[in-house]
């Protein structure tokens, strides 16, 4: 019984021991990070970036549906970041399966290349296997958001019977940003 005792006192005093050097090791970091972001300020090594709020992505999102609509077409919207981060996807009613992620690949081009997807289907003729470059897409419908001339997001939209009419709709968006 005393072996069983002196095991468990010393299993107890071993994982509060670990505890207090986990809790310890786990709160350092904290003021290194806060040191390091200050002197990077101070040096001009950060950068700050232009971005879409989620409220304006999912504005343009709606607007690229809404005229879709309009002219009776089934169609998803996908809305990327200038990472090529999905911010928001809007599946209309009746929008093909395959419409989700080639939305959000026309998106990701779009704002790759800063160019319409429908230029850069062109650019292929010279440059063919840009299109082995994974996660892009190189059909009409996707477009560039921009800001100060830079990409700061894409839209991209798949489901209607042409790329020309894809890229229209996700024109829509970009137009109701820029109200």
């Amino acid at each position: 019984m005393k072996k069983i005792l002196i095991g468990a006192a010393t299993a107890a005093a071993v994982a509060a021991g670990t505890f207090g050097a986990v809790s310890a090791s786990a709160s350092a970091p904290a003021a290194e990070t806060r040191a390091a972001v200050t002197a990077d300020a101070a040096d001009r090594n950060l950068q700050q970036s232009t971005h879409l709020t989620v409220e304006a992505a999912t504005k343009a999102a709606q607007a690229t549906l809404r005229a879709a609509e309009k002219e009776n077409q089934r169609v998803t919207v996908a809305v990327v970041d200038r990472n090529g981060n999905t911010i928001v996807t809007l599946r209309g009613d009746g929008a093909g399966p395959q419409s989700y992620e080639s939305a959000e690949r026309k998106a990701y081009t779009a704002v790759s290349w800063n160019a319409p997807t429908s230029e850069l289907a062109k650019r292929l003729e010279q440059a063919p296997n840009l299109k082995d470059i994974p996660g892009t897409l190189f059909l009409a419908g996707g477009v560039p958001v921009t800001a100060g001339g830079a990409p700061v997001a894409g839209i991209g939209v798949a489901g209607a019977p042409s790329g020309a009419l894809d890229e229209k709709f996700a024109q829509a968006g970009v137009a109701v940003l820029g109200r």
